[in-house]
């Protein structure tokens, strides 16, 4: 597959997830009982897919690009960085919805809070790199940039998203397939 449209799909799928805990987390700001569980799996794989494969080969995207567009190098390094803050915050939300899972009582306003952070992050992250990267990504990485990128972590399955949905998040892909 063309590496802009794979990285362009996962960005569709990753805002796929990120509209479903939107819902979550406005049915628990309007009072309601979200779907943790659900909660969780979006941000579980959002953590063990986004953060340890996609973000990874981006940043040697980013590292390949910058070299070639030097205009676009601030900009790059502010998408990366902000790899590490998307990867925090889901870090911090997922330990507080395990919490909530657990019994814990914590106030409304710290999940909140750390929802609304990876969520705002998350979707303009996307958003500015669909607008800005891609496009040149497309024009100036050379196959051997792509070659690069695509062995910049070990090949993965996709354990949503792929032809074998994991068992994990048999129920999360059910979701996405009520949205559609």
């Amino acid at each position: 597959m063309d590496p802009v449209i794979a990285w362009h799909t996962e960005h569709v799928y990753f805002n796929q997830l990120l509209g479903l805990l939107h819902k979550q987390v406005d049915l628990f700001h309007g009072g309601g009982l979200p779907n943790y569980e659900l909660v969780l799996d979006i941000i579980t794989y959002l953590r063990e897919y986004s953060d340890k494969v996609h973000h990874p080969r981006e940043d040697v995207a980013f590292a390949r690009l910058a070299k070639r567009c030097p205009d676009l190098k601030l900009a790059l390094d502010r998408l990366g960085q902000e790899h590490r803050v998307i990867a925090h915050a889901g870090e911090t939300l997922g330990r507080l919805i395990q919490a909530v899972i657990g019994g814990a009582v914590i106030p409304r306003a710290e999940v909140e809070v750390a929802a609304a952070t990876y969520l705002v992050y998350y979707g303009n992250h996307i958003a500015k790199e669909e607008e800005d990267v891609l496009t040149r990504a497309a024009k100036v990485l050379t196959a051997e940039d792509w070659d690069a990128v695509r062995n910049a972590v070990p090949v993965m399955h996709d354990p949503l998203f792929g032809r074998e949905t994991a068992e994990r998040y048999r129920e999360l892909r059910r979701q996405i397939a009520l949205e559609a």
